[in-house]
């Protein structure tokens, strides 16, 4: 009898092991915000935060889905249920907390600047006086806009979508548009855009942070934090920021 409660007990312990191990995810993301989640030439999701998301994953030993829904979209799909997760350069800003967003260690400090068309000779926040300026809806950048806008006289249009915004300034509809800085540089740079960041407009900026709508998914943020800091602390994390950004 002792061999058959003992033989059960280890059945069970294992079957609550392989439950931690394949616990599954789903994860939502917005794939046009190069270099930090983006689809390459061959229709992959590439980027810092994708490359992180998987580290994380394999180092916690849980499995996931990354559904590319867009940024307002992916909003919308965690605040119903649909996804448990979203990893898309979210800022970490006490507004949102406040808004329901639960966030998990910061994993990237981004600051907000201004580009303007590589011709242009706006120099500084007052040069847009009179203008339109596109924003992302949403996003740090649109904040960072609506923060100026009536102290230097422009207008703000916003945008679903941050490839979008951009056409709207080479194509002149809009005299600036306002963007986290890593993204514009390497957008500028890979897609060799006619832009230029203003030098000196960056604000202090915000760290980036995976974040979930629910704290019936506190786990998955635990097991992100937790995953993090190993990644961190192993090289891997450094390794991932370079491949990208160095």
């Amino acid at each position: 009898m002792k061999k058959m409660i003992a033989a059960v007990l280890a059945m069970t312990l294992c079957l609550c092991a392989f439950g931690a191990l394949a616990e599954h995810f789903v994860i939502a993301t917005d794939t046009v915000f190069k270099p930090f989640e983006y689809t390459d030439a061959k229709g992959n999701f590439v980027g810092i935060d994708v490359d992180l998301l998987a580290a994380i994953a394999e180092d916690q030993g849980f499995t996931y889905d990354l559904n590319s829904l867009g940024w307002d979209a992916a909003i919308a799909a965690c605040q119903a249920g649909q996804a448990n997760g979203m990893i898309a350069g979210a800022s970490i800003t006490d507004a949102r907390k406040a808004s329901g967003w639960i966030f998990s260690d910061g994993y990237y400090n981004a600051t907000q600047c201004m580009t303007v068309a590589a011709n242009a000779d706006i120099a500084s926040f007052a040069d847009l006086a009179g203008k339109p300026v596109a924003v992302k809806t949403g996003t740090q950048g649109a904040a960072y806009a609506e923060s100026l806008k009536d102290a230097n006289g422009f207008t703000i249009t916003y945008f679903e979508d941050s490839p979008t915004m951009y056409q709207a300034v080479l194509g002149g509809q809009c005299a600036a548009c306002f963007e986290d800085t890593p993204i514009m540089a390497a957008t500028i740079k890979e897609n060799g855009l006619p832009l230029k960041i203003v030098e000196g407009s960056e604000n202090e900026g915000a760290p980036y942070g995976f974040a979930v709508f629910s704290a019936d998914n506190q786990n998955l943020i635990d097991l992100f934090n937790d995953g993090l800091a190993n990644i961190k602390a192993n090289g891997k994390y450094d390794e991932i920021i370079a491949k990208y950004l160095d």
